[in-house]
């Protein structure tokens, strides 16, 4: 085949773009193009008109043509093929299918209709070989973005160390300038971040509070520390601003998903206790049925907001037949745990930190069980030749669990148009910009524990993976629950003598009273706290590949 020229033009025959590929003058394909609306015979639908000397093979695109100028020689099949690959490139840089728009991406355009015909003969590429040709990726961008993110990590680092070296400086400023004696120490069962063994190692997944300045003014040797600029704004400023620009500094963690910020309860409606119990799933299943992996992740979070409540003990209740993986903090007394499932801190005269997620237990599941999977995902496309007949169905493994917000999204092929959809329990959205299908559901319990799915497209059978599943339970996977709370009381006992008393009785007294004190440590009257607590079990990855 001999293919002249590739060209966009209106009904009026007007070019909006043209590509030659072999030597013609400007008025030669004008003319030709001129000539082109007065070929097409009315009401008759063809795919191509021939003159004397030129073949033209078109396509309508909405209120245009795609269209391709060949010699009368070249192989009509081969020529229809081409124009397929023309039409389905155009919609990868244009959204909408009119004159200004062609016109903007003219260049793009241009050099994707040079990847496919070269010197007037097809080259053997595919959609997704153009479109990384057309990227042309740079090795030496590549080197620069990676040198840039180094030294961007770098910078965070030091500005991490320098956050640290003067929260250092400020603390030991306010132990300087406190009064005699124990004054807030843990002796008078207050809390600080110097004294209490869990503030400074936070396990797992909690991230640790970000630095805030406190209330006492720091003396001018901390303040004079570090300057930055002309403003001389300090350390805690500055890492305030860059927080504030979307940077996470001072060991913080991404957030969670928008659907698990909606499932926290607001510290309004918490208790003086706050439980929270946050597990994950990270999945990937065949599309021919197998489970090739599956993760959980769980731990449980404790806030004390109120101090009176700094010295508790979590008693937990595990259900969990699975056989999960269990491990406490350092600082949680684990033989107490394993014998009695309660948590406290080893040392019991410490407290837990005031207003801080302190993450206290974590367990970790996994499995290649396919039966263990929450919900199971069929997705069977069929080839009917000229598209794909595609059955998605789904199926509540888990029947003791309720799935909410489930989303489950199918890529299709792009520049192919929305797909027909004929059959599908819940709703279904086409995102023409993303190219997929996201068919939602409401929730997913016993009573819908299964539900399908039918639509019809153009494409091939592989086009329509990955499977990507989101939901979010107020329901833990591995079915562990916080049973109570439980406040440790410590009584100390003073003997006080107002008559004239020996050295030797007094010694002897200040012996009893260490052994009254010894025997009452255990700090056996115990009473109950009233907690709030909140379980959210979401989606890390969830893929059928």
């Amino acid at each position: 085949m001999v293919l002249l020229a590739a060209a966009v033009c209106n009904k009026t025959g007007k070019a909006i773009i043209s590509r030659q590929f072999v030597e013609m003058t400007r008025s030669r394909i004008e003319g030709l193009l001129a000539a082109f609306p007065k070929l097409m015979s009315s009401g008759k639908q063809h795919t191509f008109v021939e003159t004397e000397s030129v073949r033209y093979v078109y396509q309508p695109l909405e209120k245009l043509y795609v269209l391709l100028i060949t010699t009368k020689a070249s192989n009509i099949l081969e020529d229809l093929e081409t124009l397929r690959l023309f039409a389905r490139v155009i919609p990868e840089y244009c959204r909408n299918f009119d004159e200004q728009d062609i016109v903007d991406q003219a260049f793009p355009l241009i050099f994707a209709f040079d990847e496919i015909v070269a010197l007037g003969y097809r080259e053997s590429v595919n959609l997704a070989q153009i479109r990384t040709f057309t990227e042309m990726e740079s090795h030496e961008e590549a080197v620069f973005k990676s040198v840039r993110e180094t030294q961007e990590k770098e910078a965070k680092i030091q500005m991490q160390k320098k956050a640290k070296e003067l929260q250092a400086a400020r603390r030991e400023n306010q132990k300087s300038g406190r009064s005699g004696g124990f004054g807030g120490g843990f002796g008078s069962g207050s809390f600080s971040q110097r004294d209490n063994p869990v503030i400074d190692s936070i396990p797992m997944d909690t991230p640790k509070p970000s630095y805030t300045a406190p209330a006492s003014k720091p003396s001018s040797s901390s303040r004079n520390a570090l300057r930055l600029g002309s403003k001389k704004k300090d350390v805690d400023t500055f890492v305030g601003q860059l927080e504030s620009e979307g940077e996470k500094v001072g060991g913080t963690k991404s957030s969670l998903s928008s659907a698990v910020a909606k499932q926290a309860t607001p510290v309004k409606d918490q208790e003086g206790v706050h439980i929270a119990v946050e597990e994950k799933i990270s999945l990937t299943a065949g599309r021919d049925g197998g489970l090739q992996n599956m993760e959980v992740h769980g731990i449980v979070k404790v806030k004390v907001n109120d101090e009176a409540y700094g010295k508790i003990k979590v008693n937990v209740l595990n259900s969990d037949k699975k056989g999960i993986q269990l491990q406490t903090h350092p600082n949680v007394d684990k033989k107490l745990f394993n014998s009695s499932s309660c948590i406290a801190l080893k040392n019991q005269e410490k407290s837990f930190p005031l207003n801080t997620d302190v993450g206290v237990l974590k367990w970790r599941f996994q499995t290649q069980d396919e039966d263990m999977m929450p919900l199971l995902i069929n997705c069977w496309p069929n080839d009917t030749g000229s598209g794909c007949d595609v059955n998605i169905e789904y199926e509540l493994k888990q029947t003791d669990l309720e799935l909410n917000d489930v989303t489950i999204l199918i890529p299709l092929p792009s520049g192919v148009g929305a797909p027909v959809v004929g059959e599908c329990d819940g709703e279904y959205h086409f995102d023409s910009r993303k190219s997929v299908l996201q068919w939602t559901l409401p929730v997913i319990d016993t009573n819908n524990e299964s539900g399908s799915m039918e639509f019809s497209i153009a494409g091939h059978p592989d086009d329509f993976f990955p499977v990507n599943v989101n939901f979010i339970s107020k329901k833990s996977f591995c079915d562990l629950q916080v049973n109570s709370l439980i406040l440790l009381v410590c009584i100390t006992i003073i003997l006080m003598s107002s008559q004239p008393l020996t050295i030797t009785i007094v010694c002897y007294l200040i012996f009893v009273c260490l052994l009254q004190i010894t025997e009452v440590k255990d700090c056996g009257d115990d009473s109950p706290v009233k907690f709030s607590s909140e379980v959210v079990f979401y989606v890390d990855r969830y893929e059928i590949v």
